[in-house]
């Protein structure tokens, strides 16, 4: 049947198709297959963090020998962690590392890295030989020397083995636990550094240790001077210079070179205490003081710096700053911050006895006998044996039994501390 004007008709006529329709579809599939093919590859997911450039390790270790040539060793060694972090099988950055600390007496953290050294690679001599220095600084000779030992085995001649082992050999005579023979192994050992390493820092300041206990001031000045001459950007050859320089009676070159050592390491408290023990002994008193204060404000915990300013402070004649300063060494105390200071005990090493006789004529001249009294059983009991003490102790019985207390009195018998 056939309907008529129906909208069901399937005999109806096809309409023509539209020109600028097929024109657009062409278009919106020519676009997709552009989109498709070059920019959908480049283009990341969305909500999927973006991969971070990594900085590879040799440029962290590029730039950390560059800081430790310029003496800045605080960013050097932030630079060779960086580099660990990055690429941590690497032993030769744990071994610079472990040398950059061992130099800001970081010796903890440097003995950590050399073992770490060690676990990378055990045949590694300078490894060895850097955790034997380490042990030896934390004074432990006994687990130095079975370093040095081992590193020897792996190679006999390394002039920094050598080196090292000259410089604990010369703690330990410092020490006082040296053997007969310790002054005869650090002269063998430092000539040895020498002759395999002439031409490193490390053999040079060794020798110029040795030299300066056994009080060839001159011969070590000249070895510093070389060691310096090879890296000129190590503060701690530059206190040692100055030490030198300060006892061969050079006192204006000494401050000169310790003036260095603290631009080198600002926040290094010997340097201040040296300038003040030489401004002392040139007489300038209120140098000394500002000095020594200058030493307790970067490590407030060293008894020792305490002692030098009171012993600034004696000389100066200003008895009651000088009598806190020394009670803080003797006794000990707590800083501002809550810091244990330890005191220094009463022993015959390293002018300790000068430390307990002068506090005690203090003690004895402003009428403190019973304190003072304490001091003399120490120095009678404990150090009998050195002469110039005891003579002071009984100097301080004397004023004592005498009841004349006068702070300002002089005498020939008190205490001029040895410089």
């Amino acid at each position: 049947m056939y309907l008529k004007g129906s909208k069901y008709s399937y005999n109806g006529r096809k309409r023509r198709s539209n020109p600028f329709r097929v024109f657009f579809l062409f278009v919106l599939v020519a676009a997709g297959l552009y989109f498709s093919i070059y920019i959908a590859p480049e283009t990341q997911p969305l909500f999927i963090p973006t991969n971070t450039p990594t900085t590879p390790p040799e440029a962290f270790i590029s730039e950390a020998e560059q800081f430790a040539k310029e003496g800045r060793n605080a960013q050097a060694i932030e630079l060779y962690q960086k580099a660990i972090s990055s690429d941590p099988k690497n032993p030769s950055v744990y071994i610079s590392l472990a040398k950059l600390q061992m130099f800001e007496t970081h010796y903890e953290d440097a003995l950590k890295n050399a073992e770490n050294a060690i676990l990378l690679n055990g045949n590694n001599a300078v490894a060895h030989a850097i955790r034997g220095w380490a042990l030896g600084k934390m004074g432990n000779y006994l687990d130095a020397e079975t370093a040095f030992n081992r590193a020897a085995e792996i190679d006999p001649n390394n002039p920094l083995t050598f080196a090292y082992r000259t410089e604990i050999l010369v703690d330990q005579i410092n020490a006082g636990q040296d053997s007969l023979n310790t002054l005869e192994k650090a002269t063998e050992y430092s000539r040895l550094a020498i002759e395999h390493g002439n031409e490193l820092m490390e053999t040079h300041r060794a020798r110029g240790l040795l030299l300066e206990i056994t009080g060839n001031y001159e011969d070590a000045i000249n070895e510093f001077q070389i060691a310096i001459s090879i890296n000129p950007n190590i503060s701690d050859l530059y206190l040692a210079l100055g030490r030198n320089l300060r006892a061969a009676g050079k006192d204006a070159e000494a401050i000169t070179a310790f003036e260095r050592a603290r631009s080198l390491n600002p926040y290094d408290s010997w340097a201040p205490y040296y300038i003040s023990r030489t401004y002392s002994g040139n007489g300038e008193y209120a140098k000394a003081i500002q000095q020594a204060q200058d030493a307790i404000d970067l490590d407030p915990t060293n008894a020792m710096f305490y002692w030098n300013l009171g012993t600034q402070y004696y000389m100066s004649e200003d008895y009651t700053n000088a009598l806190t300063y020394f009670r803080l060494a003797i006794q000990g105390g707590t800083t501002p911050n809550g810091e244990i200071i330890e005191g220094i005990p009463l022993s015959y090493d390293n002018r300790v006895p000068e430390l307990y006789y002068m506090y005690g004529i203090i003690l004895a001249r402003s009428g403190n006998c019973q304190e003072a009294a304490e001091i003399v059983k120490l120095i009678t009991q404990g150090i009998p044996n050195d002469t110039i003490a005891v003579e002071n102790a009984q100097y301080m019985t004397d004023i004592c039994k005498s009841g004349t207390f006068d702070i300002t009195l002089t005498t020939p018998t008190a205490p001029v501390p040895a410089e």
